[in-house]
């Protein structure tokens, strides 16, 4: 082999190499979007889970529905106790307007 043979097959050699890097770049150029919509998808499943995480949070904090309930029962069973405690202090507001009146009479004269 003469030194023209080996650089007409040198030649043909680097130019499959380039042609099979062009090929390589446009094939993988598909790649280079999918990685990049791969990356915006992360960073927004990052997001929603730092959100559910806080609502997860503030949530414990939040009465389940037994407390709840609880809380209901114990409202409601206050409520017939100021009825109650209404109607104790009926007479005695009756009593003090009486007295009241009484006073007002006893000025004016």
């Amino acid at each position: 082999m003469t030194p023209s043979e080996i650089s007409q097959y040198l030649g043909l050699a680097l130019a499959v190499i380039a042609l099979l890097g062009h090929a390589k770049g446009y094939f993988s150029s598909g790649e280079k979007t999918l990685t990049a919509r791969m990356d915006q998808s992360e960073k927004k499943l990052i997001d929603h889970d730092r959100r559910i995480q806080a609502i997860e949070g503030e949530m414990k904090h939040l009465p389940d529905r037994e407390a709840q309930h609880r809380m209901e029962l114990q409202l409601a069973e206050m409520n017939g106790r100021f009825a109650m405690l209404e109607e104790r202090l009926r007479p005695i507001a009756a009593t003090s307007e009486r007295l009241h009146e009484l006073l007002m009479e006893q000025a004016k004269r």
